[in-house]
């Protein structure tokens, strides 16, 4: 366990290393775009390069907070996190989704207002073009880095970021659009360009500020991921049956919990290595799945058959038979299985050598008749072990 424990650290932070590698490139690039666009808008009389330039500032935003929930992510479960610190991502992706929205929602309401208030708009230069269509290609090339990168470790903040750079680029192409027109003499051109960049980034906000938020109220994995980890347990050796699967997201992995049925008469220790090896498979046909929690049944108890409250326990059955222990009798198993609403007793006896089967018969009887008024038991077997001296 602390081999796999400290496998599983090292792990995590060499995923925290190559999400740092590619979050710092996304942040020099982010950086120096937002730079030039804010820059080259002003003085070319272009809003919607500023208002672009201000979305690549949001771009810095999520950058820096990738780099802070991927390193927060990595740290190890503890005492007060046995689960691992994973869910940190899905809350930094809640909060870059909502700033999203926010800045999108603010080019929008801005630059309706302008276009509204009509009058005389400045005259945009050629720079506002050239940078424009060097966003496209920078933030396009970005994108496939990021993406290559999130797809690599399964890193749903960086997918986000990723997709927040695909939406740069989407915008700076409508920037370009805008631009053109207002150098061939629309004006109003670079303001809806600016409105239409801003519904874009308020709807890729709300998109994922919906996908964080579904993941924190524990929403399934869908339907065909489900039905493939349904396939392993079903397939695993000594597996029955199973019901109770539940499954949930937790940044870019997935918790699942399960009931199998087994062999109702086999030991403990067996059933337990039936669902260890269920929950290894599990495990290695699906490595996003980060954990399975096996619960064992001997019979399906979806179906409310099986009330124990109502059956009597160990202590209760041995102290039913304590008369039938006698006369040189000692007991040395006792195994009860709580089936369907009731329980049998099965007695392993260790018995005097070559005991009569008469008087084993008579044991047996002796073994019902004591246990005949607890509730629910239904069936006595005794078998006999030759006691050695």
């Amino acid at each position: 366990m602390m081999a796999h424990g400290r496998q599983g650290t090292e792990s995590a932070q060499a995923r925290d290393r190559e999400a740092q590698k590619a979050t710092w490139v996304s942040v020099a690039v982010n950086l120096a775009m937002t730079l030039l666009q804010i820059l080259v808008g002003w003085l070319a009389h272009s809003q919607s390069l500023i208002a672009h330039g201000l979305h690549s500032f949001s771009d810095l935003l999520s950058d820096f907070l990738v780099l802070w929930a991927s390193r927060q992510g990595a740290q190890p479960a503890d005492r007060t996190h046995p689960y691992g610190h994973a869910r940190v991502e899905t809350a930094a992706t809640l909060a870059l989704g909502l700033s999203l929205a926010a800045i999108g929602g603010g080019i929008l309401w801005e630059s309706g207002w302008r276009l509204q208030a009509g009058g005389e708009l400045p005259v945009i230069a050629w720079s506002a073009m050239w940078v424009a269509v060097a966003t496209v290609l920078v933030k396009e090339g970005l994108y496939h880095y990021l993406i290559a990168a999130a797809r690599r470790l399964r890193s749903q903040l960086l997918t986000a970021n990723a997709m927040h750079t695909r939406a740069d680029a989407a915008s700076a192409l409508v920037v370009v659009v805008g631009i053109g027109g207002a150098l061939a003499g629309w004006d109003f051109l670079d303001l809806l360009a600016a409105a239409v960049m801003g519904f874009m980034i308020l709807r890729m906000g709300v998109v994922l500020a919906w996908g964080a938020i579904q993941e924190l109220i524990d929403t399934a994995l869908d339907d065909s991921q489900v039905d493939a980890i349904l396939g392993s347990l079903q397939s695993a050796p000594g597996v029955r049956g199973l019901h109770g699967l539940r499954t949930r997201r937790m940044a870019g992995q997935a918790l699942v919990d399960v009931h199998l049925q087994v062999d109702p008469r086999i030991s403990v220790s067996e059933a337990h290595r039936i669902g260890e090896l269920a929950r290894r498979q599990v495990l290695a046909e699906h490595p996003e799945v980060l954990d399975v929690l096996v619960h064992i049944d001997p019979e399906d108890d979806g179906t409310g058959l099986s009330r124990p409250d109502e059956m009597p326990d160990r202590a209760e059955v041995l102290a039913a038979l304590a008369p039938v222990l006698q006369d040189g009798l000692r007991l040395d198993r006792l195994q009860l299985h709580y089936l369907a609403g009731g329980v049998d007793v099965d007695l392993a006896l260790l018995c005097p050598p070559a005991i009569e089967l008469a008087r084993l018969a008579a044991i047996e009887g002796h073994a019902r008749q004591a246990l005949s008024g607890l509730r629910g038991v239904r069936e006595v077997k005794v078998a006999c072990i030759n006691a050695q001296n």
